[in-house]
């Protein structure tokens, strides 16, 4: 059954089947008192609602060099310059001393990478003041995927997967589940992702779970090579994905929710591998 993602075929058959057997049954054998056919169309209707969840279309990729493409499709909630300010703990850095525990998102040391912009753990970051900018800011991209947008999540650019992990809260094997709407969300359970470009840049790609979504699937594994645009994952139900590109690299012109604009109040909408979010900085920018 073309169309779907990895995962939906079964259950769309599966429902198909048990609906026409029940209108077969209900029309030609016994309709008890009409339960039988009430039931047939009800699996119909699951299986409509389950194929319309599982859709992965066909997208025509952007060839334009350098550029990246949404991870997502969904309303841009945000776009921020960030500064990486901690970073997960390493066993030396537990033996210092210096660990902040919070029950909520675990433990973090209070600096961050050597080059932030390797992402080689995940990193606390906050907010750069205006006119504070440095070479190692990132921007951070978040997409709201709502339960009507396509659940595929595609790599923003050309490269490999450097590293691949899977985030929980503090002392959960699940969660939290929060909405993914809500700045809190990025703490929720979460799959993260370092892709090496082709021209050495790296970006972070942060698949996370909402209130409803707790199912996130990756495709790939660490080391796999990655095209512009292709399939790299699914989460399942609504949820969010955010997206980190240095900021020095990459500029952005997306609408987002936070600013305000009239014509774009959710933020403008984009298409995971067709809607151009980052585009380099020439080097008259930089």
């Amino acid at each position: 059954m073309a169309g779907l993602a990895p995962g939906g075929h079964a259950p769309v058959l599966i429902m198909t089947m048990m609906g026409i057997s029940a209108l077969i049954i209900g029309t030609l054998i016994d309709p008890v008192a009409g339960l039988i056919p009430l039931f047939g169309m009800l699996c119909l209707m699951a299986a409509v609602f389950l194929g319309f969840f599982w859709r992965d279309p066909d997208r025509p990729v952007p060839r334009t060099e350098g550029v990246l493409v949404a991870p997502a499709d969904g309303h841009v909630m945000f776009l921020r310059r960030e500064r990486a300010i901690g970073q997960r703990p390493s066993k030396e850095q537990r033996a210092s001393g210096r660990v902040e525990e919070d029950k909520e998102t675990g433990d973090w040391y209070p600096e961050p990478l050597e080059n932030p912009l390797l992402f080689s753990t995940e990193q606390r970051y906050e907010a750069v003041p205006k006119g504070e900018d440095a070479p190692t800011d990132v921007w951070r991209m978040a997409v709201f995927m709502s339960p009507l947008d396509v659940h595929v999540n595609r790599a923003p650019a050309a490269g490999h997967i450097e590293r691949i992990e899977h985030r929980t809260g503090k002392g959960r094997r699940r969660g939290p589940f929060r909405p993914a709407y809500t700045k809190e969300s990025q703490f929720n359970e979460r799959v993260r992702s370092v892709h090496q470009l082709e021209n050495g840049d790296r970006i972070e790609l942060t698949q996370i779970s909402g209130s409803l979504a707790r199912t996130i699937v990756p495709f790939l594994l660490d080391g796999d090579a990655v095209r512009r645009g292709q399939r790299i994952g699914m989460i399942r139900l609504g949820s969010r994905v955010d997206l980190r590109v240095p900021a020095e690299r990459y500029h952005s012109s997306i609408i987002t929710a936070e600013d305000g604009h009239p014509e774009y109040p959710k933020g403008m909408h984009v298409q995971a591998g067709t809607s151009v979010v980052f585009m380099p900085r020439t080097e008259e920018e930089e």
